[in-house]
């Protein structure tokens, strides 16, 4: 295996990599805003769709007429599908602090929610389909950074419903 020989310091390091560049922190990732846009919040880093704030209805005409529709800081998605928040994914039990490998590569590979089997498939804008043949190597090192960020306990909305 690719990462067979590398240390855990290394692939929390690879992790943290992948994790950039396949821009997790665009949604996942509270931000506010700065002089060039929004910049993610460092203390919530990956924690998700803030629990304490306040979310309004979404006004849903343009998303009849076919638009989708993305709060400020990208952390909650309104589209046809109803309205989606981005997960935590810090290592908090609120976020995937109890999840095993296994759970995190059904989550990544099959759009499985909280990688439960039988449980409903990630909703959109969750990429989830760009991951389906990334390999088990990098799974474990992007589930290895995971598992060794800062907790942030931040229970994510559960979705709502379209509005038909």
């Amino acid at each position: 295996a690719e990462n067979a020989e590398l240390s855990v310091e290394q692939l929390i390091e690879k992790g943290k990599y992948f994790v950039t560049i396949m821009g997790c922190n665009d949604c996942h990732s509270p931000k506010e805003m700065g002089p060039q846009g929004p910049a993610v919040i460092n203390d919530l880093m990956l924690s998700g769709y803030p629990a304490t704030r306040p979310f309004q209805k979404v006004e849903t005409e343009m998303i009849k007429k076919g638009w989708i529709m993305l709060n400020a800081d990208l952390t909650a998605a309104a589209g046809p599908w109803g309205v989606s928040f981005a997960a935590n994914l810090t290592s908090d039990q609120t976020g995937i602090g109890n999840w095993t490998e296994e759970n995190f590569k059904r989550a990544l590979k099959e759009g499985r929610y909280k990688g439960l089997e039988g449980f409903r498939m990630l909703l959109p804008p969750m990429p989830w389909s760009n991951f389906t043949v990334i390999s088990d190597e990098d799974i474990k090192a992007i589930f290895q950074y995971l598992k060794s960020t800062k907790p942030v306990n931040n229970i994510v909305p559960l979705p709502e419903s379209p509005v038909i």
